[in-house]
């Protein structure tokens, strides 16, 4: 496949610089990220990084806001208090099309553990992923607080990143509709158990 095939395109400009940053870091890592390189995958000059984010640091913390919003919308978190398969093949589809959102990100994580300044930037951000879960769950009756949407939405991202790294379809399938299927069962807990689980 060609590079120009490749080529995510979002549109002109701004927007066009956030997906070449996802593109460039999908494939040479948070290292390849420069003025010119992004400029070129984005087919802009590479006077507009600065003029629209003032810096490297800044473009990739607005690519950071970015990609975790294309992602809650692209994944459809809000359909997880379906409680059906639907949910599972709408996640994976979603992940198998844009592949890079999902490998930026990590990316970040790792990025932000090796730059303490980027911890609040990330963890705010992803804080977005747990309040979709939460709102989606809520809204549906789930009996959820803060830590059972993180939960879940950890669970998520981590069998994401095993099929981005290790593929298995089938079996990342059925995990996602193992937790699923956790969360049909938590509508059903007396509180008082999940009072006595909370406190364990």
């Amino acid at each position: 496949m060609s590079e120009e095939s490749r080529k995510i395109t979002y549109g002109d400009g701004r927007d066009a610089l956030l997906a070449a940053v996802v593109e460039v870091v999908a494939e040479k890592g948070l290292r390849g990220v420069t003025y010119r390189a992004v400029a070129a995958r984005a087919g802009v000059n590479h006077t507009l990084v600065t003029h629209h984010f003032g810096s490297i640091e800044g473009l990739l913390l607005a690519t950071m806001e970015w990609a975790v919003q294309r992602s809650i919308s692209e994944t459809q978190l809000e359909h997880i208090a379906d409680l059906d398969g639907r949910f599972a093949d709408a996640l994976m589809s979603a992940v198998s099309s844009e592949p890079e959102l999902q490998l930026f990100q990590f990316e970040m994580l790792l990025e932000a553990r090796r730059k303490p300044q980027m911890h609040a930037i990330v963890d705010r951000l992803y804080r977005n992923y747990a309040g979709a879960v939460e709102e989606a769950l809520s809204q549906r009756g789930f009996p959820v607080e803060g830590e059972t949407a993180q939960a879940v939405f950890a669970a998520l991202d981590g069998l994401m990143l095993q099929y981005l790294t290790l593929g298995d379809p089938a079996r990342i399938r059925a995990a996602v509709n193992q937790v699923v299927r956790l969360l049909s069962g938590l509508g059903n807990v007396p509180d008082e158990e999940l009072s006595g689980v909370r406190s364990a």
